[in-house]
């Protein structure tokens, strides 16, 4: 599987182990930065991650900074990105199965190198269930349509 990654200066240590598991697991690795552990804005991979999988360059996407809250939210921003943020095995299996997460994101500062590697794995391996978590799908997609980002564009 084609995987994008990315981190700010707080994921950097995970991204790197997690890049190697990764590919040890036979995986295709987009590493979009950080490289360093100097300070940076998480947007910026969140953004370079998601229009990845969002075109179809990547099958999937993983983003990590401190909480992995902020990745989520700004991965979110763009069209197609169903980013979840997992913290547990079942939390992760779900939102695949229900949600078709195309994005994971990861909080660095809450959690281990195995728990990631958990988490990562069950992303990967967790297929989407497709039935009335269809109709559901097709609704996001049309508040996406609706929604372009400028303000007043809303139709709700």
């Amino acid at each position: 599987m084609r995987i994008a990654i990315g981190a700010d200066h707080a994921g950097f240590l995970l991204k790197q182990r997690l890049c190697a598991f990764l590919e040890k697991n036979g995986h295709e690795i987009a590493d979009v930065g950080t490289y360093s552990q100097e300070s940076c804005d998480y947007p910026d991979f969140a953004a370079a991650v998601a229009h990845r999988v969002a075109s179809g360059a990547a099958d999937r996407g993983i983003l990590i900074c401190g909480t992995g809250a902020g990745m989520s939210i700004a991965a979110n921003k763009v069209a197609g990105i169903r980013a979840a943020l997992g913290t547990t095995p079942e939390e992760v299996r779900l939102t695949r199965q229900h949600n078709d997460a195309n994005v994971l994101t990861l909080g660095a500062r809450f959690i281990v190198e195995q728990d990631a590697e958990t988490l990562a794995d069950i992303f990967l391996n967790t297929d989407f269930e497709g039935g009335r978590h269809e109709r559901r799908l097709a609704k996001i997609a049309a508040l996406e349509r609706e929604c372009d980002g400028r303000p007043g564009s809303e139709t709700l």
